[in-house]
């Protein structure tokens, strides 16, 4: 029977898990060369210092670690945030690093009108949340139906999918994206 050794198994196994691993390796270490290019020194950048203790717990390598700390210097990075209105319309906030804004835009417009959701105009949603030192709370928690909170779901999975999405913030009660 062709496809049935456990080898096989194994390598497809293994292979799922090193491309979400990779993923998250991708999103720490472009998070900590956007913090890096205001203040390199972790003792004097709290965002830096954060990113790199989370990045720590997930098991990222040191190595990677400072080659992303110097590496700021020669990849122009910048931060971009994104609005956009979801499922029974739950505010979402997208948090980019990324080198080319023009085509992330383009590729999260995508993904969310694709998903059912729409594309907000800036400021439309921020007025929402609060800004945090590295995150957004939301001031007004929306509940939303079961159904919905699937849908979310399933939004914000695709969203975070995107190598240059660093994080996604929604205003829905009991959710944790």
């Amino acid at each position: 029977m062709a496809g049935h050794s456990k080898w096989k198994q194994i390598k497809h196994k293994k292979e799922a898990q090193d491309k979400k691993k990779g993923a998250t390796f991708s999103k720490f270490l472009a998070a900590i060369s956007s913090a890096a290019r205001t203040d390199a020194n972790p003792d004097t950048n709290p965002t830096l210092r954060s990113l790199i203790e989370q990045a720590g717990a997930a098991n990222v390598p040191q190595e990677n670690i400072t080659r992303a700390l110097s590496r700021q210097q020669e990849k122009d990075l910048s931060e971009f945030t994104m609005e956009a209105y979801g499922p029974e319309g739950v505010a979402l906030i997208i948090t980019c690093a990324t080198d080319n804004t023009n085509r992330i835009n383009h590729e999260l417009r995508k993904i969310i009108t694709d998903a059912g959701g729409k594309i907000a105009d800036p400021g439309s949603v921020l007025w929402a949340f609060a800004k945090t030192t590295d995150s957004w709370i939301a001031k007004f928690p929306q509940a939303i139906t079961e159904s919905s909170q699937v849908e979310l779901s399933k939004l914000t999975q695709a969203i975070k999918s995107h190598p240059d999405v660093q994080s996604v913030f929604t205003n829905a009660a009991n959710s944790h994206y």
